[in-house]
Parts: structure tokens; sequence; C-alpha cells
């Protein structure tokens, strides 16, 4: 790993690809990790079958699986590589998401900023996305880059049939625009790769990946995961979402009655922060 340009990329771009960033002993770590948060859901996990072998299935910061977690974390390079990657002296770890999609073919994940649904703020935030098989670039994960530094949008309600419908509503943040629709509008001379640029409007972020690679990518990024399909039939992916010494609360709109001001995670922990207050509590496995 270049640590300059990954460094470089992350702060810029808001994403990098880290190849080979997880040994084989640390991939099975995180391996029974996923596995076990599969098996035994928390509150947040929705799953969804279609009557055949399909399947879709997420979960966040399942209270089960926390004490497990907070102990598979200071095992893996997170905490020195999140030091690095912000110039940042302390590392915190927050939780974890779990993605599972199987049976051959899915719809893709709305594009959205993590941070309309979570009361963050600063420079030092980040998500480590590791998933399990190899995975082609069509079905990966996509970044619009730069977009870390451009405009806080209203989440989504991830409405398939309209992708950019409101979570807050009542005009507090501006409406997602359709990047899909753009970008299929436009696609040869709207879509860029990580190997190539347009200068156009989106200039979309991707990477096939192996086991043992991690994306890791600032959570205001705009991004969104592809579907699987026949030639790509599955992918499952443990993310984990780390912080650093500049991550501070920022209240959420409350003009929608299932958010509050400091969110849905860790609510009591949150309720206590003010805003701009660092972001800070004895429930976050502090690793550095």
């Amino acid at each position: 790993m270049n640590e300059k340009v990954v460094r470089e990329a992350f702060r810029e771009d808001g994403a990098a690809l880290i190849e080979n960033c997880l040994n084989e002993a640390e991939l099975g770590w995180c391996r029974e990790a996923f596995d076990w948060a599969v098996a035994n859901p928390g509150p947040y996990a929705t799953s969804m079958y279609d009557g055949t072998e399909r399947r879709s299935h997420v979960d966040n910061a399942n209270p089960l699986a926390k004490e497990r977690l907070d102990a598979l974390v200071q095992s893996l390079p997170f905490g020195e590589l999140f030091a690095k990657l912000w110039g940042s002296e302390h590392v915190w770890y927050f939780a974890e998401e779990i993605f599972l999609k199987s049976g051959g073919r899915s719809a893709r994940s709305c594009w959205h900023q993590d941070t309309a649904y979570l009361p963050w703020a600063g420079e030092h935030w980040g998500n480590a996305w590791i998933s399990f098989q190899h995975v082609p670039k069509r079905n990966s994960l996509e970044i619009v880059r730069g977009s870390h530094r451009g405009v806080q949008y209203d989440g989504t309600t991830f409405n398939l049939d309209d992708p950019t419908e409101p979570l807050h509503g009542g005009g507090v943040l501006p409406r997602l625009p359709d990047i899909d629709a753009e970008l299929a509008a436009g696609r040869d001379t709207h879509h860029a790769t990580s190997d190539e640029s347009s200068g156009a409007a989106y200039d979309v972020l991707s990477w096939a990946v192996d086991p043992g690679d991690v994306v890791v990518l600032h959570p205001r990024s705009l991004h969104g995961g592809a579907g699987v399909d026949a030639e790509a039939p599955e992918r499952h992916t443990l993310v984990l979402r780390f912080f650093g010494d500049d991550a501070a609360f920022r209240p959420l709109p409350t003009v929608n009655a299932r958010y509050a001001r400091n969110g849905v995670l860790f609510t009591d922990e949150m309720a206590k922060l003010n805003p701009g207050d660092p972001f800070r509590s004895p429930v976050f496995r502090q690793l550095l």
C-alpha cells in the first residue's frame, strides 16, 4: 500500500481501495463475525426473501454483537490505518453494518450519504467495507468522487420506485438528485470510473475487489451498492465504522417523527451531546 497515495485519495476523493489490507486470519475473524451477526440479527435488521433463493439482509449496530465486534476490531489494522489516513492521534470504533445479497439477482442500493441518517460532522470519519467474495466492478460499491466535500442532501427512504423520496422532508435539506437516471441518460459522457475521468457532473469511483481488499470511504460521500447478478450471484459485506479527533455531533433535522436530533443509534448516549461537541462516549471502543 502506498500510504501517501491512499491518504490523498481518501481526503480528496472521499474513498480509496486498499488492496490486501487484511491477511487470511484477519479476514477469517471478520467472516466469523459476519456469519454470527446474520444468524443473530438485532433490532434494526431487515431481511427479505422473495419465495426463491433470493435474499437481502441488512443489519446495523446490533447490540447483541457489540461485545464480539469491540474485541474483533482490536485485532484488525484499522486503528493505525485510519489514524494515518486522517492524521488523527486517536481512533474510536463506532459500530458495524451487515449487507448480504444472494440469489443471483437484486436491485442496487439507492444513492445516499450516511450523514443524512447519523448525527455526524467533521473530517475524521471512515467506513471500512470488507467483502468476502470477489466482486466485479459492475457489482461493487460506487462513490461519487469528492462528494464528501459537497452538498449535504436529504436522505432517501430507499423506495425503489422513487429513489430520491426524502427521508426528513420539509425542505430542510436539498432533495437527492436522481443520479442513476442522470447517468443512464448520458452514460457515455457522464459516467467516469476510477481509471477514467470525464470531468462531468458525476465522477463515479468503483473497483473490483478480492477477499482481503478493503474499500474505505468517508460516510458523507454519496454512495450506493450495485446489485448482484448471475455472474456474481452473492455479495456478503461487513462494514466497520470509525471516527477520530475531528469528529463532532451534528443534530439531525427533527421534521420526521421517526428521527430525533440524535438519530436512531446509541440514542441515550447521543442525547447527552450538544451541537459541535466532540463525538465522544465511553460506549465507543477506543483503539488509539
